[in-house]
């Protein structure tokens, strides 16, 4: 199996196609990483917002997920096939499936869903997806590395991105699901109230599952991530 040079890789959390839950986050992105294809935004959204499209243009492009092994390029040395076998197996190895009361919040400047409370067991699972795949990350560029240490990195944020490629990991890291791009800090609180009476309305105030995995795929820089394959959790 052959892939191109600029095709990047990363292992998330994304809902099962068929929920409401993942039907509530593709609204508000307005993209469907399952199917690659744009979706139709909230209603509430073009009445509020006329800018919508704008506030929501870079998370776009990694569609409705979580992030448990950042992105990452194939070393000369590893294959799509590989990995893809690779993520097979870790999906096999018996993590729980974790459930989490979900709330939308801001984290720093943008908004999220994140757990209401801390998940011990979540936060193992992506320390183990940081691990077990790093094998088939390649190193970073000298573009990549400058372009993160621009983001004024804590001492512990510069020593997880140079071992592990993202800042973002083990101590640094938080189970989140974007909604939005960065925002001033004005804005902030009537978009959290919108969203969080649209997630309401779509979700209500059940427990959400993380269950399943999935490798997604971006083939060059400027295309959106995709889903390319998945796996559940054992129960």
């Amino acid at each position: 199996m052959t892939t191109s040079a600029g095709a990047r890789y990363a292992i998330y959390f994304v809902p099962a196609a068929q929920l409401d839950f993942y039907r509530f986050g593709c609204s508000i992105l307005g993209y469907d990483c399952y199917t690659g294809r744009d979706v139709d935004l909230l209603d509430s959204l073009h009445k509020e917002f006329a800018n919508w499209r704008e506030i929501t243009g870079e998370p776009r492009r990694y569609g409705f997920h979580a992030t448990l092994k950042a992105p990452f390029s194939l070393p000369p040395s590893r294959s799509e096939a590989a990995l893809t076998d690779a993520f097979d197996k870790f999906a096999k190895l018996g993590h729980p499936v974790v459930h989490i009361e979900p709330e939308v919040t801001a984290l720093g400047d943008f908004i999220a869903i994140v757990p209401r409370r801390p998940t011990p067991a979540l936060d193992a699972l992506a320390n183990q997806c940081t691990t077990s795949f790093d094998a088939f990350r390649a190193p970073m560029t000298a573009k990549e590395r400058a372009r993160r240490m621009a983001s004024h990195l804590s001492p512990s944020q510069m020593q997880n991105l140079d071992r592990w490629g993202y800042p973002f990991v083990f101590d640094d890291f938080r189970f989140h699901m974007t909604l939005t791009g960065p925002l001033p800090k004005a804005a902030r609180d009537h978009i959290i109230a919108v969203l969080r009476r649209a997630f309401d309305h779509t979700c209500g105030k059940g427990e959400i599952a993380i269950d399943r995995l999935a490798l997604v795929n971006q083939p060059d820089e400027r295309a959106r991530f995709r889903v390319l394959c998945q796996a559940e959790l054992s129960r």
